[in-house]
C-alpha cells in the first residue's frame, strides 16, 4: 500500500503536465471551433436585422425569391416567389442578393472602345522572334515515298 503513495508522490510532474494539456486543447477549440463560429452567427443576425421590403434574397433550401414583408414580432418574412407568398422564418434566409438595375441595362460600348477592338482584329497576331521556327536546312536529304505512292503521284502530274 506504501508504494502506491510513493509512485504517486513521484509522478505529481505528469499530472501538472496532463492539466496543461487539457487546457491547450481547449484553447485551441475554442479559437479555431467556437469563436469563428459565434463571429458567422453574429454577422448573420446583422444580416437579419437589415432586411427589409423589396430585398431580394436566397432561402436556405435555394429558393430565390422578393421579400414582401418583414414581421419583427413573429421573426418572419413573407416572401414573393413569381407571385406565390409564402411565410418563412427570418432565420431561413441564407444569403442578400446585390440588387444592380445598372446590370439590368445593357451596356453601349463607346466609340474609343470599338476603334480599339477594330484595329485589334484588323491587326494579324505577329509571333515573337523567340518563338519562331528555325527553317530547314537545304542539304537536307528529303524522305523517299514507297513506290506505289510515287507512282500515284506521277500519275496524277500528268492528269
Amino acid at each position: 500500500m506504501n508504494t502506491l503513495f510513493l509512485a504517486n508522490a513521484n509522478a505529481g510532474g505528469g499530472n501538472l503536465m496532463m492539466i496543461v494539456f487539457i487546457v491547450a486543447i481547449f484553447a485551441v477549440t475554442y479559437f479555431f471551433m467556437i469563436k469563428p463560429q459565434k463571429k458567422q452567427q453574429q454577422k448573420k443576425m446583422e444580416m437579419m436585422n437589415q432586411l427589409k421590403k423589396g430585398d431580394n434574397v436566397v432561402l436556405i433550401d435555394g429558393l430565390h425569391g422578393k421579400i414582401d414583408s418583414v414581421n419583427t414580432k413573429d421573426k418572419t418574412v413573407v416572401v414573393d416567389a413569381d407571385g406565390i407568398y409564402l411565410t418563412f422564418s427570418r432565420m431561413a434566409i441564407q444569403q442578400i442578393l446585390p440588387s444592380s438595375p445598372a446590370s439590368a441595362e445593357p451596356v453601349s460600348a463607346t466609340p474609343a472602345d470599338t476603334k480599339a477592338e477594330d484595329q485589334a482584329e484588323s491587326e494579324p497576331e505577329k509571333e515573337p522572334d523567340s518563338e519562331k521556327k528555325p527553317e530547314a536546312p537545304a542539304d537536307k536529304p528529303t524522305e523517299e515515298k514507297p513506290a506505289s505512292q510515287s507512282s500515284d503521284a506521277a500519275d496524277d502530274q500528268e492528269k
